[in-house]
């Protein structure tokens, strides 16, 4: 029944809705305070609901797997360096295709059940590697041009052999992707559903009970409010202990709050809701200015960490396939556009990066132009000879007048058939940094004749549109990076599952017709399978100095700008080591809050 109300009542209404919100907010946030003075905790937050509990379906950053679930190793978040985890120590054979770890005495799950090689070889063996199961794992351990897998096996009750069908020099690292409990898995690999798939591929979804998630981390999640908050407690049977022999991790309780955007991130953490502010990325620029000012009064520190890893970039939908039903996935108009060298390489001379990081990023950045983040050794500077694209709008116009295109009489760029240039681009509009970036790439794809129709969504629908219905023109998005150029395998191998500006089908979606590789992308490919197989780290350089330079030639990301890494963090949070390679999980067993 549709009942009209009188203005006057409808803002009435309104403004107690208003009120009772942000009671029940403050209330919550109250009980947390209170409760935060008698349990040894911390509040952090996330720009968004995880999508997944099960670690072998998780294709986003952050996730809750930081701070539940180990591997066999990993990596040291100062150093970049492999250290043991549930693996005490390991052992390299001479032709360096074998590794046999040894796990450490008494592992336990978090439910109390004993952690033994059976469930390392299950991982592997029964999930990973298993041709049923659509996890994006599989890429990184594709080893060689023919991309055989490892096989595994069991040489002791704490020993396990690992064994490649050729030498795979990024091997030990990639084997630090989390172990799972066969005794709770084991039924769901192994049973199908009705449609004949295994019940795994529905397991540990977002629904599921946390009480009924095992675990070997840290810390173990005890509740999930969709859209408000996660709540991880201290798991008792975690296997690390202090260097007095203390149990770890110090902290009982890590509450980590779903907020909507940036700048509600920015208030909560100024008006003492949040311990943390930037910790699972970085600050925002506006931030830190603001921050700065604040931190003796507001009782934080700003902790920097150098460049961030990762990249940040403007990407275009290269994708020349089309569905079933005959539908191009873009419109051939656009595609034609958007395949053309010349007209990647005029966007890229067209946006001002130099501008974008002295308003934008408040100079708190460096100009981006590699795949591979600056703390690899296998980064190529551009003095080394790496290719970049200094702001020159008149290069930019003279790339696509030699491609074709040409200005009307309104200057507007239109194509050799008359079509007006103009595309759409999205990105997530939770992170208010990116939507400002957009703006100004709008800004200046526009004085070189484009229009770019630019409408910041959801990071889900956004994850949605790259993942799934392949549907989008052109994207901001950002990859987490690291110092092991082969931990991106899955993005330039045409076939990988991160592969997203030319994704192929993935298993679950709609079939791609007619999707075509170009020659580049295949020789991007085959470096990072021969990057992998030579153990010669000189050698090794070369190869993806070469993967770098056809990188930045065919811009299948146009790179924006490297941020500085930079979190904010409450003086009662002890034992934080912020890096740009850890941010502020990788030693979360060893924090600890103090009275203040």
């Amino acid at each position: 029944m549709n009942i009209r109300i009188p203005n006057l009542n409808r803002w009435l209404l309104v403004g107690i809705g208003l009120v009772c919100a942000i009671a029940l907010n403050a209330c919550s946030q109250a009980i947390f305070k209170t409760e935060a003075a008698q349990v040894s905790q911390i509040v952090i937050s996330t720009l968004s609901d995880f999508k997944t509990f099960n670690y072998a379906f998780n294709g986003e950053f952050p996730y809750v797997f930081l701070y539940t679930d180990e591997g066999l190793v990993g990596e040291n978040g100062e150093t970049s360096k492999i250290e043991p985890v549930l693996a005490e120590s390991w052992e390299i054979s001479d032709d360096k295709k074998r590794i046999t770890f040894t796990l450490r005495d008494g592992l336990k799950w978090s439910d109390g059940h004993p952690l033994t090689v059976d469930d390392v070889i299950f991982t592997y063996r029964d999930v990973y590697l298993n041709e049923k199961i659509p996890t994006d794992l599989r890429d990184l351990l594709r080893i060689g041009k023919d991309g055989k897998f490892p096989t595994v096996r069991k040489v002791g009750q704490r020993r396990v052999e690992f064994t490649t069908p050729e030498p795979f020099a990024p091997f030990l690292r990639v084997l630090g992707m989390v172990i799972l409990p066969e005794h709770v898995l084991r039924e769901s690999v192994f049973t199908n559903d009705e449609e004949g798939n295994p019940k795994f591929l529905s397991t540990w979804g977002t629904d599921t009970d946390p009480k009924k998630l095992v675990v070997n981390g840290p810390f173990k999640l005890e509740s999930y409010t969709p859209s408000q908050r996660y709540v991880f407690r201290r798991n008792p049977n975690y296997w690390r202990k202090d260097s007095q022999g203390q149990p770890l991790p110090r902290l009982e309780r890590i509450v980590m709050q779903i907020v909507e955007s940036t700048d509600t991130e920015s208030l909560r953490f100024r008006s003492g809701d949040l311990d943390q502010l930037g910790g699972l990325g970085s600050l925002r620029p506006e931030d830190f200015s603001l921050l700065k000012q604040e931190e003796k009064r507001g009782n934080f520190q700003i902790q920097q960490g150098g460049l961030r890893t990762g990249t940040l970039y403007t990407m275009f939908n290269l994708n020349t396939g089309r569905r079933q039903d005959g539908t191009p996935l873009v419109d051939p108009i656009k595609s034609r556009w958007f395949n053309t060298k010349e007209f990647r390489q005029a966007v890229a001379y067209a946006i001002n990066r130099d501008k974008l990081i002295n308003n934008v990023f408040r100079g708190l950045a460096n100009p981006q132009n590699s795949p591979i983040s600056v703390q690899s050794p296998f980064y190529l500077s551009p003095e080394e000879g790496l290719k970049t694209y200094d702001y020159n709008p008149q290069k930019a116009k003279e790339l696509l007048l030699q491609a074709g295109f040409k200005y009307d009489p309104q200057q507007q760029l239109v194509d050799a058939d008359g079509n007006r240039v103009r595309f759409n681009m999205i990105t997530n509009a939770e992170n208010k940094l990116r939507v400002a970036i957009g703006a100004q790439v709008k800004q200046d794809l526009a004085a070189i004749g484009m229009q770019v129709d630019f409408a910041p969504i959801s990071f889900g629908t956004v994850v949605e549109k790259m993942d799934t219905a392949l549907d989008w023109e052109c994207i901001m998005m950002g990859l987490t990076g690291g110092v092991e150029p082969n931990d991106g395998f899955n993005v330039w191998n045409p076939d990988g599952g991160s592969h997203s500006f030319n994704q192929g089908s993935k298993p679950g979606s709609p079939p791609v017709i007619g999707r075509q590789v170009a020659d580049w992308e295949k020789e991007i490919g085959r470096l990072y399978v021969q990057g992998a197989q030579e153990l010669d780290e000189a050698k090794r350089k070369v190869i993806y100095a070469k993967t770098q330079q056809i990188t930045q030639e065919n811009l299948p990301f146009i790179y924006l700008a490297n941020q500085k890494a930079m979190a904010a963090v409450r003086n009662r949070v002890e034992n934080v080591k912020y890096t740009a390679l850890g941010l502020t999980y990788w030693n979360i067993a060893e924090q600890k809050v103090t009275a203040q």
